[in-house]
């Protein structure tokens, strides 16, 4: 599966921003996918995940009541909704895809990974 993520970009806090994961290659549907994100000098941290169904969601406890997740099967693309942005948001945010739902929030069970988009929130 090739990722590619978009739709990063500099916005004041409080304001949103959508980012997009394309993904390409392999059955995008049999897969879960992640979000996860890493700031200047820190480790990659889990944001958001949602299972191949669209039942099942898990978000990080920062997160949670700000972002959310969604995907489109038929177009496959995987969404980060984000909104009431924080400067401690801002990071470079990681789509990623794995078929390991139980490890869901550990990087090290993610098979394919994409670039990276940068999100920059100004306070």
């Amino acid at each position: 599966v090739q990722l590619q993520a978009s739709g990063g970009g500099l916005v004041q806090a409080g304001g949103s921003l959508r980012l997009s994961c394309a993904a390409s290659g392999r059955t995008f549907s049999n897969y879960e996918m992640g979000w996860f994100r890493q700031a200047p000098g820190k480790e990659r941290k889990f944001v958001a995940a949602i299972d191949w169904e669209i039942k099942n969601f898990v978000y990080a406890d920062s997160v949670k009541g700000r972002f959310t997740i969604s995907r489109d099967n038929a177009k496959n693309t995987v969404y980060l909704h984000m909104n009431s942005l924080k400067p401690e948001d801002t990071a470079v945010y990681i789509c990623a895809a794995t078929k390991n739902w139980r490890m869901i929030r550990f990087e090290s069970k993610y098979d394919y990974w994409g670039q990276g988009t940068q999100v920059t929130v100004s306070s």
